[in-house]
């Protein structure tokens, strides 16, 4: 058994860990509410043009979405990983990588580049893999702007030819405890196929291609800017709720360490009294 100063400086150590991990647990905490409310105020507008490009573009004769909607061979592939720059969150950037290595596999053959938004899959990627753009400083300013460039920098890349498809990979928001890893096509656009009882009656001003080649452009802006705002409060709520487990863990194994002490310093105390006694013993001898 550790003598007893070695288990105070254990106990020690434990306690200063466990009051770290819970300011980090509520610095997250305090972080996702403001991230939560970000992503929610978001959904209903990224859906509803999402909604108004497919019924716009199901009307359109031919191709609805021009260059951004040309289905080509797919031979050269460019997945998007979004993680995060720092660690201490769990599985949160390993589940995104491990995707990635998946979608690898289904592309066996073909030439696969990665773009990296956040620093620790950016890290973990390069070592294998060849990343053409790497981005870690959106999330230190997150704004609608700052990722619509990203996203001009994508559509250009897809519309010059150098990629055929174009795929994003990001942990999905559902709420504190639960990340989904999504895989989700960014280019080429999807083919719509919309419902007649889905479709509604427009008035067009001042036509309707002229209105969709604005609109796809914005909703791609929109589909990147709520895959990184999804990722950034699956970050803090993977974050918070590693840090949970991790104050329950250092809790735990402090008061285990605080009865083994407890055991120890009766144990001393015992062979203490038993060698005074021991030593009374001799003397009347």
């Amino acid at each position: 058994m550790a003598n007893l100063k070695e288990i105070r400086n254990r106990i020690t150590s434990v306690s200063s860990t466990m009051q770290i991990t819970s300011a980090m647990k509520m610095v997250s905490a305090a972080k996702l509410k403001k991230a939560q409310d970000a992503i929610t105020a978001m959904r209903p507008y990224a859906e509803k043009l999402t909604e108004l490009l497919q019924n716009v573009s199901a009307s359109l004769d031919g191709e609805s979405g021009g260059k951004y909607s040309d289905q080509r061979p797919v031979n050269k592939v460019l997945i998007v990983a979004i993680t995060s720059n720092r660690g201490l969150c769990g599985a949160f950037n390993s589940n995104v990588v491990k995707e990635t290595k998946n979608l690898l596999q289904n592309y066996a053959g073909k030439k696969v580049d990665f773009v990296t938004i956040g620093k620790k899959g950016n890290d973990i990627v390069r070592k294998t893999n060849n990343v053409v753009i790497n981005n870690n400083g959106v999330f230190d300013d997150l704004t609608f702007h700052n990722v619509a460039e990203i996203a001009e920098e994508l559509m250009k890349l897809y519309a010059d030819g150098s990629y055929d498809k174009i795929e994003l990979v990001y942990n999905q928001f559902k709420n504190a405890a639960t990340q989904v890893i999504i895989t989700e096509q960014f280019l080429p656009i999807v083919p719509v196929k919309a419902e007649s009882k889905n479709q509604v009656d427009y008035l067009f001003e001042p036509s309707k291609e002229q209105i969709v080649e604005e609109l796809i452009p914005r909703s791609l802006k929109t589909q990147l800017y709520k895959a990184v705002r999804d990722s950034f409060a699956s970050e803090h709520g993977a974050r918070m709720t590693a840090m949970h487990k991790a104050t329950d863990n250092a809790t735990e194994l402090r008061n285990q360490l605080k009865l083994t002490y407890n055991k120890a310093r009766q144990a001393a105390i015992t062979n203490e009294i038993l060698e005074i006694v021991g030593g009374a013993e001799a003397l009347k001898a």
